[in-house]
């Protein structure tokens, strides 16, 4: 049985067993200030000044690193897309030295190919290749679905509920962009329901890596409407603990099978 919650302005179907608890987040109490007293601190050099900056604020090759990892996952860097480190220190407003060290993060992800001597190139995969890491990816994300049956809290299913009611709202429009978004956030949940950090950081990783290419399955309207409706069986599983149907259904979901299968493939050229 499935009850109506309400958050904000989204409306979500959430398992009866969920109890949703809402509460007022307070601001913080500031004390009274004290008349006639002076604080004084003590005079920082600017060394220290700038030692606080850096430990706190990320480093420009963090940020680099980010922006163009966001670029990749969302398919604005194309497979086969070339990241010459001139013009992109130009763009980011920074010296080469923090690009390359950005650079090379992402190829350690496995995101971008540095070659010697040309500039780096964001990964394209082969059909074949791209299969392979959908079977894996399938079968870790069944894995964070039958964990997240037995581990999710209440709070995390009801969030769970609330995002898949706003798929089925962007389901009915051409927001492609925002649908992509909070199908990511849906299972990006379910990673984190399962209480397993190591098993989250190993599937993220691989789900980075093939970001772009799901995207360009999942931005077909056909997937959108299956998508809704395989996500409320996963939705159903883990809400009533049954883990070994939360696993079926999410790796039914995720992998390359029958009809998505030839989908995939008819987006790669003919050779």
């Amino acid at each position: 049985m499935f009850l109506v919650y309400k958050s904000g302005y989204n409306v979500s179907l959430v398992p009866s067993r969920v109890a949703v608890q809402c509460v007022a987040h307070r601001q913080p109490r500031l004390g009274p200030r004290t008349a006639g007293v002076k604080t004084v601190s003590k005079a920082t050099s600017p060394s220290s000044r700038s030692s606080d900056r850096s430990a706190t604020a990320p480093s420009r090759s963090a940020q680099v690193q980010k922006a163009l990892e966001r670029e990749i996952l969302s398919g604005q860097l194309a497979p086969g897309a070339r990241l010459d480190e001139v013009e992109l220190a130009q763009r980011f407003r920074v010296s080469r030295t923090p690009v390359r060290e950005a650079l090379r993060h992402l190829a350690s992800a496995g995101l971008i190919r540095i070659r010697s001597r040309q500039p780096a190139q964001v990964v394209e995969l082969s059909a074949s290749r791209l299969i392979e890491m959908f079977q894996v990816m399938a079968e870790l994300e069944a894995l964070c679905a039958r964990m997240a049956a037995r581990r999710i809290s209440a709070s995390q299913l009801a969030l769970l509920g609330g995002l898949h009611a706003q798929l089925a709202q962007l389901a009915k429009t051409d927001q492609v962009e925002d649908f992509y978004e909070v199908n990511r956030h849906f299972h990006e949940l379910i990673y984190e329901a399962s209480q397993n950090e190591f098993l989250a950081e190993q599937t993220r990783a691989l789900r980075n890596r093939i970001g772009a290419y799901r995207k360009l399955v999942t931005q077909k309207p056909s997937r959108r409407a299956a998508t809704l409706t395989e996500h409320e069986q996963v939705l159903r599983a883990i809400a009533t603990g049954d883990e070994d149907g939360a696993a079926q259904a999410m790796r039914g979901h995720v992998n390359l099978l029958g009809e998505k299968l030839l989908d995939f493939i008819a987006l790669f050229p003919k050779p």
